[in-house]
């Protein structure tokens, strides 16, 4: 077998459901849309995403000396139904990605062991990216074949479905590129719909001031009004648009068992609202959702209980209305404001 074929075989076999190979320059149109976004505001308060353009528009431009870009997909797909949380109130909703191991570490690691492998068969130079540096990943993975960037702007694929992390390697190896995916949403618009801020200006376009993966991630200080109504009991991020996409009948089974629920899964509101710095840290650590810090992440929780309409939550958001953080003081005076209404 030649390398390439013995790279995709030893990808499946580190636990990737997918492997496909594009050239860093196979994604012209990333700077102009990039740029198109940013002068759009619709970065928010992700002001990072203002600075290194020229990287983080233009992979070639990141490693010049790399020849072949090996983008990987990690099946992280729920074992049920991630929108019936949102079915219980008293519940947090927190996305499936977040559940578990910070994927980061987990598909880090991965991604280093094939990177060894392939040093080991023919000696080049490597780098690997996780979500952490300026790499259109997204695109990438369109440009390789691994899949399409749909309407509700995340990758699927019809041999995965949508529930994937994405991984590079770069390497300075010339290896064969793969085939660029083509579009298969057809006129299907269920993400569209589904959507509870309606945060999708069109198919294919999200403002991410108004989605709820930025605004309970990303987004510091108070949510609007109008916006934290709609956010419900989603407190970290937001699995909407990705758990009514069809193409999820074909999703592969989770490839580590480290990403389901072993943090937060259908956690009660109460309990979390509790939280200080130090228990926060605890009860998160080794998962994505610490990088938020407590005082955001109980922000979330007490917008939640606002939205939850049961009056016997009102003890948890009591002790919270004089908080020290002026965030979550606001947002426990709404909260008892909106469950005293009720």
């Amino acid at each position: 077998m030649d390398l390439k074929a013995r790279l995709v075989d030893q990808a499946l076999t580190e636990g990737f459901v997918s492997c496909r190979l594009c050239k860093p320059w196979d994604v012209p149109e990333v700077p102009d849309r990039l740029a198109a976004f940013v002068a759009a505001g619709y970065h928010g308060q992700m002001g990072w995403m203002e600075e290194r353009m020229h990287w983080r528009g233009n992979p070639a431009a990141l490693w010049p000396e790399a020849k072949t870009v090996i983008m990987l997909a990690e099946s992280y797909a729920p074992e049920q139904d991630p929108l019936t949380v949102l079915e219980h109130p008293e519940k947090a909703a927190i996305s499936v990605y977040a559940q578990g191991r910070d994927y980061h570490d987990v598909v880090k690691k991965r991604l280093k062991r094939l990177a060894r492998w392939l040093i080991e068969q023919e000696p080049c130079e490597v780098k690997v990216f996780v979500d952490t540096a300026p790499v259109p990943e997204k695109a990438l993975a369109q440009a390789s074949g691994l899949g399409w960037q749909g309407k509700h702007t995340n990758v699927l694929s019809r041999g995965w479905g949508n529930w994937g992390f994405l991984g590079s390697v770069f390497t300075t190896l010339d290896l064969p590129a793969d085939k660029p995916e083509t579009d298969h949403c057809g006129s299907c618009r269920a993400c569209q719909d589904v959507c509870p801020t309606d945060a999708f200006v069109a198919p294919y376009q999200l403002d991410p001031r108004r989605c709820i993966s930025y605004l309970t991630i990303e987004h510091s200080g108070p949510v609007d009004l109008e916006l934290r109504e709609k956010m419900g009991n989603r407190i970290y991020g937001c699995d909407d648009c990705l758990a009514i996409c069809p193409w999820n009948k074909f999703a592969a089974p989770v490839s580590d068992d480290r990403y389901h629920g072993a943090h937060v899964e259908a956690a009660d509101l109460s309990e979390l609202a509790a939280l200080d710095d130090a228990a926060f840290r605890l009860r998160f650590s080794g998962s994505p959702i610490k990088r938020i810090g407590r005082d955001r992440f109980v922000r979330n929780v007490l917008y939640a209980i606002g939205n939850s309409g049961l009056p016997a939550l009102r003890p948890a958001v009591a002790a919270l209305c004089e908080d020290t953080d002026p965030t979550v003081a606001e947002a426990a005076r709404w909260a008892m404001a909106r469950l005293s209404d009720g």
